[in-house]
């Protein structure tokens, strides 16, 4: 469990900095284009946090309701990203590449965090 955790917790903090980064890299274009590029990656981390804590919390159950906490914390994830674009683009009106951008790298960020086991 504790490994578990420390994998999405390396995760989360891979995926913030990637957020960053990529919302400095939109900052030229404007502060509307960093702003979505910051809320793409933002609900990716947001999200990731959400997955963590329904799927790694409530201690050792067994294999059924483990698979259950694992179902649920990805479908929880996915809906908060969804969430956050439908906001995102529809309610807020920012820029769609940017902000599909910063949900890119932040996915993909979490790659490395779990191929370096340092």
């Amino acid at each position: 469990m504790s490994a578990g955790r420390r994998l999405a917790s390396r995760a989360i903090v891979w995926q913030a900095i990637a957020t960053a980064l990529v919302a400095l890299a939109f900052l030229p274009l404007g502060v509307r284009e960093a702003l979505a590029a910051a809320v793409g990656g933002g609900a990716v981390v947001a999200a990731a946090l959400v997955s963590m804590l329904i799927a790694l919390g409530g201690g050792i159950r067994p294999a059924g309701v483990a698979m259950a906490r694992l179902l649920v914390g990805m479908a929880a994830k996915w809906a908060t990203v969804a969430i956050v674009l439908v906001l995102g683009l529809a309610v807020w009106r920012l820029a769609p590449l940017p902000l599909l951008v910063g949900v890119l790298v932040a996915t993909v960020a979490a790659v490395p965090a779990q191929l370096l086991k340092r």
